[in-house]
């Protein structure tokens, strides 16, 4: 673009920031591994290595102080879990044509699509991560992925959640709330579990689930969320992609190559991802250096588009996510009924 291309193009600073607090307002609902990751916002001019720090809880103190003896007192001891920090953009091309033509706002509708498709590289990049975690339980009679038999049960539920328990996981009592400032919000205490929307007819069917409407105050849940299981909320996404055709069955009991025609062949698994507090950490989607937006309006002559005929709205973001502890987070890979009741 040359002498042409500027962060913001032709648009007024007033503008710009109106128009990146609408991408990040488009973008951020439809995160559901923002809401539960420890945040590290990108300091400015900071290295590419992001850095998150736990501090390990005190031995506790099982003999009685002698009369007049001080204790010996501990050292803090802290451990570190850094991530390298990885460049993601994209850009939707605009014609004066468009722009000449079309009835909408066509920089709002710009800001619209490449919102939602920042949100879901970002989500599928996270969730790639919190999926290869290795704390994993199998539904069913299976003890690895290919041996997995059945669809979620509420004992699958609650091993997970004592296995939590016995290693002093927190529950999350807040979450980063959905707002373009760097905030959290306070929800009722509980694990929160993150799945595809293929499995809630499965996970409705479970003993004990109640459902998002049925809570004491409904008005606390979070977008995506659709139930609970005793401890665990649960929120769904189309982001949560299962492993196509990796069992050994070959019924037409459970969904198959993502398909909902019932023929006989392997069986896709599904994972459920259970999180208790700080189970990772993120770099968020908020804040003054967290994504830049660009854009140009047609009508600006450039070398290769001397008639300025086109323009573009593109953003580009630094991203990490870095699992914190293995053991105060879960995978439960289960199998989805074909034909549910």
């Amino acid at each position: 673009m040359g002498a042409a291309t500027t962060r913001f193009g032709d648009i007024t600073p007033r503008t710009a920031v109106f128009s990146a607090a609408g991408f990040l307002k488009r973008g951020q609902p439809r995160l559901l591994t923002e809401r539960f990751g420890q945040p590290k916002p990108i300091p400015k001019k900071h290295s590419k290595v992001i850095k998150f720090r736990r501090y390990e809880a005190l031995a506790t103190v099982e003999a009685p102080l002698a009369e007049g003896v001080p204790p010996t007192g501990q050292k803090l001891t802290a451990t570190d879990y850094t991530a390298t920090l990885e460049q993601f953009g994209d850009f939707t091309e605009i014609t004066d044509v468009i722009m000449d033509t079309h009835e909408d706002n066509v920089l709002q509708e710009g800001i619209k699509t490449v919102s939602e498709q920042a949100a879901q590289t970002i989500e599928l990049v996270r969730l790639a991560t919190l999926k290869a975690g290795t704390n994993v339980y199998y539904a069913g009679t299976g003890t690895t992925r290919a041996t997995v038999d059945a669809a979620p049960a509420r004992k699958d539920f609650r091993k997970i959640v004592r296995g939590l328990n016995r290693y002093n996981a927190n529950t999350i009592e807040s979450i980063v709330k959905a707002s373009p400032k760097i905030d959290t919000e306070p929800v009722n205490p509980s694990f929160f579990g993150i799945c595809h929307t293929d499995l809630k007819p499965d996970l409705r069917g479970v003993t004990s689930f109640i459902e998002v409407k049925n809570y004491a105050d409904s008005d606390k849940s979070i977008a995506g969320e659709f139930g609970s299981i005793e401890d665990v909320r649960l929120c769904c996404s189309t982001m949560v992609k299962p492993w196509l055709a990796q069992t050994t069955d070959s019924s037409v009991t459970y969904l198959s190559n993502g398909s909902e025609v019932t023929t006989a062949g392997a069986s896709d698994v599904y994972p459920i991802l259970v999180f208790a507090q700080d189970a990772y950490g993120i770099v968020p989607l908020q804040g003054k250096n967290a994504v830049k937006l660009m854009v140009i309006n047609p009508d600006m002559p450039s070398k290769g588009d001397e008639l300025g005929q086109k323009g573009f709205v593109s953003w580009k973001m630094y991203q990490a996510c870095v699992i914190l502890n293995q053991n105060w987070m879960a995978r439960l890979e289960a199998l989805v009924v074909a034909e549910p009741t």
